[in-house]
């Protein structure tokens, strides 16, 4: 087994930060990857076979009985009915694609990113402020936002054979650079 530190260094609004990562640590962003694509394939898969999810309810209820800062919002989404129809397919449907992008590490980072917007917004409808701030959905969040940081599909995923796709001459995101946005 080979194992090496490397070296990171980003700069952000004028602040460096820099540190090392060891090599066994491809594995546990591997992990990660996997293990946020089995939980939301599952619960797609659970909402989807069931055949009776239904956000309306959850939208005008939860919020405001929680005291969410954007209850308003949320009741507001949930008395709208053609917004009710999309979020009624677009949760499930969604958890189910990026749960199955994440497990084949495919378009990693547009998955990732829809991840964090849903956990986002599970965040601020489920809002329990009793323990603090951070929370199970918060903490969600930052795990895909880490996976799509860390380009993760390029680990035993497909988005490494995609990126380096011949087309013409040039690799996928040598011809469209755009692409590492939803890579990796």
């Amino acid at each position: 087994m080979s194992t090496r530190e490397h070296r990171l260094e980003s700069t952000v609004g004028g602040f460096t930060a820099t540190g090392k990562l060891h090599s066994l640590s491809v594995w546990f962003i591997l992990a990660l990857r996997l293990m946020m694509g089995v939980a939301f394939l599952w619960s797609g898969a659970d909402k989807v076979l069931s055949g009776s999810f239904s956000a309306a309810g959850y939208l005008q209820n939860a919020p405001p009985a929680n005291g969410s800062p954007v209850a308003d919002l949320f009741v507001a989404m949930g008395e709208t009915p053609w917004f009710v129809d999309f979020v009624n397919v677009a949760v499930p449907w969604g958890e189910v694609l990026i749960g199955l992008g994440l497990i084949v590490g495919l378009l990693t980072r547009l998955a990732a990113f829809w991840g964090a917007f849903m956990m986002l917004m599970f965040y601020l409808g489920n809002w329990d402020v009793a323990h603090g701030y951070i929370n199970g959905d918060f903490a969600y969040m930052l795990v895909f936002l880490s996976v799509a940081a860390f380009g993760a599909g390029r680990i035993l995923g497909l988005d490494s054979y995609v990126e380096n796709y011949d087309v013409g001459g040039e690799t996928l995101v040598e011809r469209y650079p755009w692409m590492r946005y939803i890579l990796g």
